[in-house]
Parts: structure tokens; sequence; C-alpha cells
């Protein structure tokens, strides 16, 4: 439930402490409590964690499980060999990344 109070710009750190980046946007279904991951914003653009991905969501910082240079990049085409839930969040973060703001 911690990610329901989880601000957009909460800083995000990968497990050795190193800077991923930025909380950008959660992905969630609120009505039936389902937390399917973050979007992140960092140096090199947007990625994205899966709830599986995600070690720790604190007030001042989250922690993933993999460096920014290993997590998912958003595309309207996720690849096929990704397992469907982390399909199906990548699909959503794009969408997101996508509408008009």
């Amino acid at each position: 439930m911690s990610y329901l109070v989880l601000k957009d710009g909460t800083p995000v750190y990968d497990r050795s402490g190193g800077e991923v980046g930025t909380v950008d946007h959660v992905l969630a279904d609120e009505p039936a409590n389902l937390f399917h991951g973050l979007l992140i914003k960092t140096a090199d653009g947007h990625r994205y964690a899966a709830g599986d991905q995600v070690d720790g969501l604190f007030e001042r910082g989250v922690i993933v499980a993999e460096p920014a240079d290993r997590l998912a990049t958003p595309s309207a085409d996720a690849p096929a060999e990704l397992a469907e839930s982390r399909a199906t969040g990548l699909r959503r973060a794009w969408e997101w990344l996508i509408q008009p703001k």
C-alpha cells in the first residue's frame, strides 16, 4: 500500500546504492490494490521497473533490484520473451508516456 503515497520525483536507487533516477509515475490499479511497477526518469530516458524488481518503497527513496541500464525501456511493442505481467506493465508505461498531458 505504500505506493499510494509515493510522490513523483522521489529518488530511485539500485541495491548497491547507485542512483537510478526519479519516480515519474506509479503504475497501479488502486481500486483492486494492484501495484504493477514504476516508470522511472533516468539520465538516458525512461525505464520501467516491474513490481517484482522493486525491493522497497520509502518516503525518501525507492530501491530497485537492477541498475538503470538493466531496466526495460518502455515501448509500443513489448518484447515477446518477457513474462506476460512484465510485458503488460511495459505497455501501460508506454501508454502513460504518450498520453497528452
